[in-house]
């Protein structure tokens, strides 16, 4: 198994703008956290209103999964549930 790469974009509407600054810095904290995480980056876009860029690497598919199911129940979850994602995956195997 190799490493999994995540980048893209969640763009977040005005409407839910604080909400996803106010839980952004512990999701960013806790993912860091995770084991097998390697790097994970989320930056508010300087020049799209409401973008926020995404870089995450896993040491492996079995620790990317895990933090999926991690996200999905956590209150970054909640709060980001239903908010467009644009992501590229690479390396996640089967």
């Amino acid at each position: 198994m190799g490493e999994v790469t995540l980048t893209g974009h969640i763009d977040v509407p005005r409407n839910r703008l604080d909400d996803i600054r106010a839980a952004l810095q512990d999701h960013i904290r806790l993912t860091r956290a995770e084991p097998g995480c390697l790097m994970f980056n989320v930056d508010e876009d300087p020049d799209i209103p409401g973008r926020f860029n995404v870089s995450e690497r896993f040491t492996d598919s079995d620790a990317f999964r895990a933090h999926q199911a991690r996200v999905k129940s956590s209150d970054w979850g909640k709060i980001s549930a239903g908010i467009p994602r644009e992501y590229e995956i690479l390396g996640l195997e089967d």
